[in-house]
């Protein structure tokens, strides 16, 4: 029987699906029912989560064969890929994901017996990796990272377009210019270290040789800013989307941390020299 199917933002999708352990009239039918529904919609492939069953259960077409699969596992896959698919669930809209042109899978055939297969045809085995995410609560838009996601929640709206994924699309993880973040942190650390000394018992040469290298820390850390901003800049430039090379939070990042170390080269000239 045809079966209505569940298309965004219904919600309902998004559960895990409960795996098969009988394989008996209710099966059959929850099969005949996906098959009925597919062949309504053109479908090549169909979870059973997507016509409102919550079991771990797909069907794929393949030339004129509709083969169920139920409780599929991906076991290895290789030669990762920028796939641009479309589901019945996003109204056939395009969405790039990261996907895999090589996977092998185990799953139980309708007997309940465990087989496995090697799937090596690109389009084949994006079809399965996309059927396989829906019984495991993941749709299209949850494989993208979150400024991604934001967007084509969006663009399903009609308030934007889609996402690119590019490798040129998003910051690398991590970016290099948390480098200069870390190495100036240092240096904070010591020049704070070095303001809190004159309390304890701690010999006038001492406190001189802290003062000498909070005098040559200050300079060291604004240089390290101004490369810090710069390199974040260069990056936004490079990135088309990138929410941690957007102007104010590179500004925050230098402001909280020269305005520091002004206070602390200022504490150290009155407490050290």
């Amino acid at each position: 029987m045809i079966q209505p199917l569940k298309q965004y933002p219904d919600k309902s999708i998004n559960i895990n699906a409960g795996p098969i352990r009988g394989f008996d009239g209710s099966y059959q039918q929850m099969v005949e029912d996906i098959i009925d529904t597919m062949k309504e919609h053109q479908l090549q492939g169909l979870s059973a989560i997507q016509i409102g069953y919550p079991y771990q259960l797909m069907v794929i077409k393949e030339e004129t064969t509709y083969t169920p699969y139920a409780n599929p596992r991906i076991i290895t896959q290789t030669e990762p890929f920028e796939s641009t698919e479309k589901s019945s669930y996003f109204h056939n809209q395009a969405i790039t994901v990261k996907r895999h042109k090589k996977i092998s899978i185990i799953y139980d055939d309708n007997q309940g017996e465990m087989q496995s297969r090697k799937i090596e045809n690109e389009e084949l085995a994006t079809l399965f990796q996309r059927k396989i995410d829906y019984l495991f609560n993941t749709s299209l838009i949850d494989r993208l990272l979150p400024d991604q996601k934001e967007q084509a929640i969006r663009a399903l709206a009609g308030k934007g377009a889609m996402p690119d994924i590019s490798d040129n699309a998003f910051c690398p993880p991590p970016s290099k210019k948390v480098y200069f973040v870390s190495v100036t942190d240092k240096l904070l650390f010591f020049m704070f270290i070095s303001i809190i000394l004159p309390f304890f018992s701690v010999s006038k040469e001492t406190l001189s040789s802290w003062y000498t290298y909070d005098l040559f820390a200050f300079p060291i850390i604004l240089l390290l800013m101004i490369g810090f901003f710069l390199y974040a800049q260069r990056e936004a430039k490079e990135f088309k989307q990138c929410t941690s090379c957007q102007v104010g939070n590179n500004i925050g990042v230098v402001a909280k941390r020269v305005t520091l170390a002004i206070v602390l080269v200022t504490a150290s000239y009155f407490l050290l020299n």
